[in-house]
C-alpha cells in the first residue's frame, strides 16, 4: 500500500457562537463526498474538551457545555500560561497526520487571528469562510458574548467568502454549494 501525502485544501470556518459553523462544516463535507473525496471536520477547541471533560467531569454534551470555564481554559491558562500558539500548533499537526488519508480539511472554529495566520503559513491551499447569523440571540452572556474568541474577527477583512446563514438549511446548502463551485 503506497501512502502518499495528499496536500489537502484547508477550509478555515469562522464566525460567532451558535451561527452556524459546524453545519456549514457538515454541508462542505457533504458536497465533496459527492465527488468521491474523503473529507475529515476538526476543531481546534477540541483538546480543551478533552481537558474540560478530565478537569470538571462535563460529559461532553453540547448542552451542558460549560462555556465559561472552557474560555478560561482555553486563554487564561493555556494561551497565557502554556503557548499562545498551542492549540493551533497541535490541530497542525493533527492535519499533518490527516493529509496522507483526507483530501479536504474543514475547521469549524477558527476564532483568533494567530489561527489563521499560523494555517495560512502551513497550508498554501486554504480558503476562510466568515458565517454570519444576523440578529440571532445566541444565549451566551455579556461577558461571553466579549470574550476574545467571540470578538477578535469582528474588525478582520481578509475572509474568501462571507456566508449569511438567515434562512433554511436548503438556502444555507445551495449558497454553499455555488461557493464550493466556484472554487474549483
Amino acid at each position: 500500500m503506497k501512502i502518499v501525502n495528499k496536500n489537502p485544501k484547508i477550509i478555515m470556518i469562522s464566525g460567532k457562537a451558535r451561527h452556524g459553523k459546524d453545519t456549514v462544516a457538515m454541508i462542505i463535507k457533504d458536497y465533496y463526498e459527492q465527488f468521491n473525496k474523503k473529507v475529515v471536520n476538526l476543531q481546534i477547541a477540541n483538546s480543551i474538551k478533552r481537558y474540560a471533560q478530565i478537569i470538571s467531569n462535563w460529559d461532553g454534551n453540547e448542552e451542558t457545555k460549560p462555556r465559561e470555564f472552557l474560555q478560561y481554559l482555553g486563554t487564561s491558562i493555556i494561551r497565557e500560561k502554556i503557548d499562545n500558539n498551542f492549540l493551533i500548533k497541535q490541530l497542525i499537526e493533527d492535519i499533518k497526520v490527516y493529509s496522507y488519508f483526507f483530501d479536504i480539511v474543514t475547521i469549524s472554529d477558527v476564532r483568533l487571528i494567530n489561527e489563521i495566520n499560523m494555517i495560512k503559513e502551513n497550508y498554501k491551499n486554504n480558503n476562510l469562510f466568515k458565517v454570519i447569523r444576523s440578529n440571532f440571540n445566541n444565549g451566551l452572556s455579556k461577558e461571553q458574548q466579549n470574550h476574545i474568541t467571540e470578538i477578535e474577527l469582528d474588525n478582520y477583512n481578509s475572509f474568501d467568502q462571507i456566508i449569511y446563514n438567515d434562512s433554511d438549511i436548503a438556502t444555507l446548502k445551495n449558497k454553499i454549494y455555488q461557493i464550493l463551485k466556484e472554487l474549483k
